[in-house]
């Protein structure tokens, strides 16, 4: 008994010292990048998904709409704006950002196809994710709500009734032009509607226009940010917004 012992302590402490030394060994050869980087800055993040976190600027908390150019124009009743007579810009021009808000089409059915429910959030005022009631409403695919219009469709259709809040949480990278008004980097967008991504990382073509192909057109490094009116009488709640930018390490020279 004491001989199977003896051999069982010298096998397991075996394998514990080469696991010690396996563990040395791996120290010994980590990888290090040699760049030096700065700390990330602390951000508190909202209680849900949906509040603003505290680097986020509320456009829209249920109270006025101070921060938007036209603002007087639409309906404002129980913490819920209501698109009247024009669309409204924001007096605060954006770039690259993190954009979260709420919208519900209107609960009474009214028109089809384009002429139902049809708003559009417009960022940079020039590039567009489609508002629209997308239940049982055939239209062009890519014009239907969560499209980057004109451009594609939505992966899916992950739309709400008509008369229900829905989301979206769209991450945005402005496009880059250089001296001449050539494009150096484009657009892109991921679009998440009530959850589901419906976008990612979505190359853009250029402006988003009815009328015409897209094309990119040299613009500011920021533009305000735009929500439609389209004749329709679309609710939106709980807007906000916060700017990014990656951080930037000093590589060993």
């Amino acid at each position: 008994m004491r001989v199977k012992r003896a051999i069982l302590w010298a096998i397991t402490g075996g394998a514990v010292a080469f696991s010690m030394n396996a563990h040395a060994a791996r120290q010994s050869t980590e990888f290090k990048s040699g760049i030096v980087w700065p700390e990330p800055k602390m951000v508190t993040p909202g209680k849900t998904d949906a509040e603003p976190p505290a680097d986020a600027i509320v456009l829209f908390d249920g109270k006025n709409l101070d921060m938007w150019k036209d603002g007087a124009n639409w309906e404002i009743k129980d913490g819920v704006a209501t698109s009247k007579k024009s669309g409204i810009t924001t007096k605060e021009a954006f770039g690259d950002c993190q954009l979260h808000l709420e919208f519900a089409t209107p609960e009474k059915i009214e028109g089809k196809g384009q002429g139902r429910g049809n708003s559009g959030v417009y960022i940079m005022g020039k590039y567009e994710v489609q508002i629209l009631d997308s239940i049982d409403n055939p239209t062009y695919f890519d014009g239907q709500c969560a499209s980057i219009y004109k451009q594609t469709p939505p992966m899916v259709n992950a739309s709400r009734k008509p008369g229900e809040w829905q989301t979206y949480d769209i991450i945005f990278t402005a496009p880059k032009f250089g001296e001449d008004g050539k494009v150096t980097k484009p657009a892109y967008a991921t679009v998440i509607h009530n959850g589901v991504v419906v976008h990612n990382h979505f190359e853009l073509l250029g402006g988003t226009f009815y009328d015409r192909a897209p094309v990119y057109q040299k613009h500011a490094e920021k533009l305000p940010l735009n929500l439609q009116y389209h004749g329709n009488p679309v609710k939106f709640r709980n807007i906000w917004i916060r700017s990014f930018e990656p951080l930037v390490g000093k590589k060993p020279e």
